[in-house]
């Protein structure tokens, strides 16, 4: 899957690239106490990122690269 936008009360959260639909519906699930732990009544949402957040999480997987990490081994990083 390409890079997708985790959105909380339509504000960026974080970018995160899951392997496919289940796997971001599993993030999502999972993800939810720490995606909400600033508003817990909030909203989550998600949405294709843009140029600028996959430049975030482009340069974050080159730092994961970097220390020998692989690129099916990284998931996302926060906003």
């Amino acid at each position: 899957m390409v890079p997708m936008t985790i959105l909380v009360d339509e504000k960026p959260r974080c970018v995160v690239r899951p392997n496919d639909m289940k796997g971001l519906q599993r993030f999502l699930r999972n993800g939810k106490p720490w995606l909400l732990a600033e508003n817990p009544d909030g909203s989550v949402s998600h949405r294709e990122a843009d140029e600028a957040e996959k430049a975030v999480w482009s340069n974050a997987l080159g730092l994961h690269r970097a220390w020998g990490g692989d690129e099916e081994d990284y998931f996302g990083v926060p906003l």
